[in-house]
């Protein structure tokens, strides 16, 4: 009878611990990714250009797309890898003839970007609609002009006809409906994890390990940036309290008045390197970085992999993805230029 009494209260403070923390996390501002497709749906469709699934799988193809491009070379997946973390894995990002990002900047992933309360490091973009105009049209990037984009893409029956099957046969085939496109495919790409299913209830599905990463992590502020869903994607001063160390690599100093977008953590064990600049490769040193320059305070080793192993918990399940096979390009289609 003692035994069955010692294992009842045990199962009830283990609840109640699981509770706690579970209410905590929420009070800190984390928020899960829905478990209902209904209310996922409400986060991450467009009033505007509803999701439907032949935009997706059109946007798909146009992601995938390097003719896109002025090189023919280049396409969004190059620089936001699907197969890995959704960046590119190098300190900075390469685009038209091999030019390194000139200030800099290492490309932030494009998994669950639908969350992000602004795009881009200096968030000068609203939603995702908007930041897919620009990296196609930059001069270190994709270095196309509208022109070209629309030109490639109506010069193919195939895409003609997909256009027509996902909005009708009286669309226009613009730039900006291409890019929307894009950005349909985009706000699919949503990564939910074992944290998502701990904050949704299911007390069991965080180990011990990452359940007491989650206590370190709140308790030490980390979430006074990392918050919401994505557990960052809004705009926030940097270099609080210390001097970031490797400030000097590139000219960025974030928007006018010197915010930066806090890079999300989901699936941050993927996608090294770390801070603006990609400049430090382990995520151990960037958990101490952090802590210097925005929390002033010095994590110990201890913190440090408490921390990390509630980071592991992030680590999201991707949808499986089939390469699309992209419309035939015809004898209009404009040629590859990498002058």
């Amino acid at each position: 009878m003692k035994l069955k009494t010692l294992a009842i209260i045990t199962i009830l403070s283990s609840s109640l611990v699981a509770s706690s923390l579970t209410d905590e996390a929420k009070k800190a501002g984390l928020k899960p990714i829905p478990n209902s497709t209904t209310e996922l749906m409400k986060l991450i469709d467009n009033p505007n250009n509803k999701i439907t699934k032949e935009k997706v799988e059109l946007g798909k193809k146009l992601y995938f797309d390097p003719r896109l491009s002025k090189s023919g070379f280049i396409s969004c997946n190059s620089c936001h890898n699907l197969a890995e973390g959704g960046d590119d894995g190098i300190s900075a990002a390469i685009g038209h003839k091999w030019a390194v990002n000139p200030h800099n900047l290492n490309s932030p992933t494009v998994y669950n970007a639908v969350f992000f309360d602004s795009q881009f490091w200096d968030g000068r973009d609203p939603d995702l609609e908007k930041q897919a105009q620009g990296p196609i049209q930059a001069a270190p990037e994709m270095a196309a002009t509208k022109e070209h984009v629309v030109k490639t893409i109506t010069s193919m029956p195939g895409y003609i006809k997909e256009f027509k099957t996902a909005y009708g046969s009286d669309v226009e085939i613009n730039f900006e409906k291409i890019t929307d496109t894009i950005a349909t495919f985009e706000r699919t790409l949503v990564t939910p994890s074992v944290f998502d299913d701990y904050l949704n209830g299911n007390k069991d599905a965080m180990s011990i390990t990452q359940k007491e990463g989650l206590k370190t992590f709140i308790d030490v502020g980390c979430t006074t940036c990392h918050t919401d869903i994505a557990l960052g994607g809004s705009m926030s001063a940097f270099n609080i309290t210390a001097t970031y160390k490797y400030q000097d690599v590139g000219d960025f100093k974030g928007d006018k008045n010197g915010m930066i977008k806090v890079p999300t953590l989901r699936n941050v064990t993927q996608t090294a390197p770390y801070f603006h600049n990609g400049q430090i490769w382990s995520l151990k040193d960037a958990i101490k970085e952090m802590g210097r320059i925005q929390l002033g305070q010095d994590i110990d080793d201890k913190q440090v992999a408490s921390i990390e192993e509630f980071l592991k918990a992030l680590d999201g399940r991707k949808a499986d993805l089939i390469m699309p096979i992209l419309p035939v390009s015809t004898d209009s289609t404009p040629k590859p230029d990498i002058n």
